[in-house]
């Protein structure tokens, strides 16, 4: 049985939504990890470029290990630092077409700099990249582009009851990169 269930993916991809939809289907426990990263004082400071937190990814990792050790039940794990965390079942990245990604990222006022590195980052897969690099065949895969929020968290929902199955590798964006460089 599924104990914690990663939801990670580039910002504005609808992680915290559908996270939060799918821990009220699934009636089971929710972090959200940017949350216990400011709570538990993991933010070691500010890149200075990026406007970025920069986070103490080993506390944080530490953290998340404890509370899945200390918990019964299954808990959900969202944001797009939790993929560096250890303890998942699985991991699922939610990703997004580049093009609608923009929008969403312009509506939260992000600077052009920080929009262009996220398209970049979602056409290139590196959230998804990430997590393989440690959790390999427990990571997959969800095209959330043309899903609603209750949609996405059914699938998952889907998934962690064994209804339904994703795969990894075959969401492809690169295109998007190639057209707009």
């Amino acid at each position: 049985m599924n104990k914690a269930i990663f939801i990670s993916g580039t910002p504005c991809t609808g992680k915290t939504t559908v996270s939060e939809l799918l821990a009220d289907k699934l009636k089971c426990g929710l972090v959200k990890i940017n949350d216990l990263a400011i709570e538990n004082d993991f933010v070691l400071g500010i890149d200075d470029e990026k406007g970025y937190k920069v986070i103490d990814i080993p506390a944080l990792d530490e953290k998340v290990l404890q509370i899945i050790s200390e918990n019964d039940g299954l808990i959900v794990f969202e944001g797009h630092l939790s993929h560096l965390c250890g303890g998942a079942d699985n991991v699922i990245v939610l990703r997004v077409r580049p093009e609608i990604l923009e929008s969403r990222l312009r509506a939260r006022d992000y600077s052009e700099s920080k929009i262009r590195e996220n398209l970049e980052a979602e056409a290139m897969g590196v959230c998804s990249f990430e997590a393989y690099e440690t959790y390999g065949d427990r990571v997959f895969e969800i095209d959330a582009s043309d899903l609603t929020v209750n949609e996405t968290a059914d699938e998952i929902a889907a998934f962690v009851s064994g209804e339904k199955t994703f795969s990894f590798g075959e969401i492809d964006f690169m295109d998007w990169l190639i057209s707009n460089h």
